[in-house]
């Protein structure tokens, strides 16, 4: 009985549980809540890919670098290995820079070769013929220490190997027989960024890398893509690596002197030459401007397979099971009610564990490379602020939905003063006389068909920016984009004495703007069209029609309508912009010129428009207004003035259709357009 009545007790609690759940969802707010579901996503999805993020993988890789520095063990000289060098001196003595002088490897090949090292790897590639291969090849062909000469092949490596340079070698190789040596891969593959940090992949066409043909074994390290585990010098005077000029080894006279050096090592021959064959290394943070030779890198490689150093990475759900963790540690935190000391003490130890863990990992063996330690930090920001955001926002939601939306769609001013008294922004319709605008964009929907989704795209992000801005900037409200078509007004949910002026110069300044935009597009875009505007002032039902869960803050009626009708109405008047006779009532401005009446589609009744020219004098605008006024009330005599106008100016396309309309419908008549 005792354990029914826990049971039910239990039960009791998780329903009671219900209500408060839900209460608490509603307050949060579905929008709210989709956000933070949304942020929480993108931190989740950054803490565990921060590596492959523009940007992001640049910290990454700069914090690896910094803990495969500290952790790098600090040696004596590498008593296994020594390289011998083509230096500058070399280059001097030889007279010769490209190829290297091989008479010169020859002869230090049969000194090392008397020497009696383990083995023998050359990060040279022979692959256009010198007068002195012949003697390179006699002194490969008497090789009793095994010898492994660099090899890469075109498919591999097509920046610097042709098929032709391949051919060359591959013959070479086949003139050493019989002899003891062998092609060997010294491909070396640098991140992005230039740095290298990784074991090279070793594609199966190729034969084995340097570091595995010299020692024959560790098979293991054959797929090895790992870090590479530098190593620093313990001491300044004493390198990880011997290093000894070329032309003092291949001295007859000294092969016993410098036989202790060499007897029983892994030598490696290569370049050590300033401008060929650098790499920059994770050392290249501290010591700025300093590279490692490729021959060097090879040298690491192989001390680390002598060492079977391989270090151990965290596998993917590892990776996932610690995203997740940090981002629900920066939302529980978000959402703990603590004091400020306290509160302020608990970051500090979060983000000293996110800092210090992965050093303690790269100091105990484990290979952090990948470790998105940078990504941690930014997805607990993101969980941290989205939840702690959420949280702050029970209990205010009148003003995060008019600051979450207000500044996406109003200017500055009105939006500030809404914020202030958020009554002023009616949740429901109401009538307002409004100064409607409407704009478009030529043929952009011909063009999207014609160039990359992605610069569609771009093309559409940078247009709609920057006509959004200008809206903005006049003050308007922007109520929605309709592909490349802005609608906008003036008037609501604020009006000002000025809106008349403000919407006006904004379609004025829209199609400029436009225009600047064309002649900006990237290279390679066909044309594109220009920019259309018209404005209309008429009633309009204004207010949020999307209910209190989301936000369409617009405007409709016929007001609307016919501000699309005005745009659409450029294209056959060869205007840019146009505004109807209810504007230049209202409108303080002298620089409209008539063009004509149109009946447009909705519409019972014909309306006069006007286009505004800012470039005009007011004599002139006055002028031409004169004209049409004299011709509109039966003066035919009138249309030779225009005519002689458009003579004069042959670029007013606006002006000769209006003449041919004039023509065409008479005094007091007006263009039916379909649009």
């Amino acid at each position: 009985m005792a354990g029914s009545g826990e049971g039910a007790s239990l039960a009791a609690r998780i329903l009671a549980f219900g209500p408060v759940f839900r209460k608490t969802l509603k307050q949060i707010g579905a929008t709210r809540l989709v956000v933070t579901a949304i942020f929480l996503i993108l931190g989740l999805a950054f803490a565990r890919y921060s590596w492959n993020v523009i940007l992001a993988k640049d910290a990454e890789r700069a914090l690896f670098d910094v803990r495969l520095l500290l952790a790098s063990p600090h040696v004596e000289t590498d008593p296994r290995i020594a390289m011998v060098t083509f230096t500058e001196d070399t280059l001097r003595l030889t007279g010769r820079r490209s190829p290297l002088d091989r008479s010169m490897l020859a002869k230090g090949l049969l000194a090392l070769d008397r020497m009696k090292p383990k083995a023998i790897g050359i990060d040279i590639l022979i692959d256009q013929p010198t007068p002195e291969d012949q003697i390179l090849i006699d002194a490969f062909r008497t090789m009793k220490t095994p010898t492994y000469l660099g090899f890469a092949s075109h498919a591999t490596n097509t920046t610097f190997m042709t098929l032709d340079q391949e051919n060359f070698l591959r013959d070479f190789l086949r003139q050493t027989r019989p002899g003891n040596v062998h092609p060997t891969s010294i491909r070396l593959l640098a991140d992005e960024d230039g740095v290298m940090r990784s074991w090279p992949n070793q594609p199966p066409e190729l034969p084995p890398l340097m570091a595995n043909s010299l020692t024959g074994g560790y098979d293991q390290f054959r797929s090895y893509q790992g870090s590479i585990r530098y190593r620093l010098p313990k001491f300044e005077d004493r390198p990880v690596f011997d290093k000894f000029p070329i032309e003092i080894i291949a001295n007859p006279d000294l092969i016993e002197a410098f036989r202790p050096q060499i007897e029983g090592r892994y030598i490696m021959i290569g370049g050590d030459i300033p401008d060929v064959d650098q790499f920059i290394t994770p050392a290249s943070r501290i010591r700025k401007g300093e590279t490692t030779i490729g021959l060097e890198i090879h040298a690491t490689l192989l001390a680390q397979m002598l060492d079977q150093v391989m270090p151990r990475k965290i596998p993917g759900w590892g990776l996932w099971l610690i995203a997740l963790s940090v981002i629900t540690l920066g939302a529980l935190t978000a959402v703990s009610n603590m004091k400020i000391w306290k509160l302020g003490l608990l970051l500090l130890v979060q983000a000293g564990a996110i800092a210090a863990v992965p050093f303690i990992w790269q100091f105990h063996g484990i290979d952090t490379q990948g470790l998105p330690v940078f990504g941690w930090l930014i997805g607990w920001v993101f969980a941290y602020s989205a939840v702690g955001t959420a949280a702050r926002g029970i209990g205010s939601e009148q003003r995060n939905f008019a600051q979450s939306a207000l500044g996406k769609y109003l200017p500055g001013d009105i939006a500030k003063d809404i914020m202030k008294n958020p009554e002023r922004l009616q949740l429901h319709g109401e009538k307002r006389e409004i100064y409607a605008l409407f704009s478009d964009l030529e043929g952009f929907t011909k063009l999207s068909h014609q160039i990359e989704p992605e610069m569609v795209a771009f093309l559409l992000n940078k247009y709609l920016d920057v006509l959004s801005e200008t809206v903005l900037e006049h003050g308007g409200t922007i109520d929605k984009f309709v592909g490349d078509a802005i609608v906008a007004f003036w008037g609501a949910p604020i009006s000002r004495p000025d809106d008349c002026e403000r919407a006006v110069r904004c379609a004025v300044a829209m199609y400029e703007a436009g225009e600047q935009f064309r002649r900006e597009a990237p290279e390679g875009v066909p044309p594109i069209g220009v920019t259309r505007v018209g404005v209309h002032f008429g009633e309009a039902i204004v207010g949020n029609f999307g209910g209190e869960g989301r936000i369409q803050y617009t405007a409709l009626g016929d007001s609307m309508n016919t501000a699309s009708r005005l745009e659409g109405a450029n294209k056959y008047l060869k205007t840019k912009t146009l505004v109807s006779d209810t504007v230049v009532e209202r409108s303080t401005l002298s620089c409209f010129r008539p063009v004509g009446r149109i009946a447009v589609s909705g519409r019972s009744t014909p309306m006069e428009v006007f286009e505004p020219v800012f470039d005009f004098s007011e004599a002139r605008v006055q002028q031409f207004t004169d004209i049409f006024r004299r011709y509109d009330a039966g003066d035919e005599g009138a249309l030779a003035e225009f005519e002689k106008m458009a003579a004069e100016n042959p670029d007013d396309k606006a002006l000769a259709n209006l003449i041919e309309r004039l023509r065409e419908v008479g005094p007091g008549g007006y263009s039916a357009l379909d649009k």
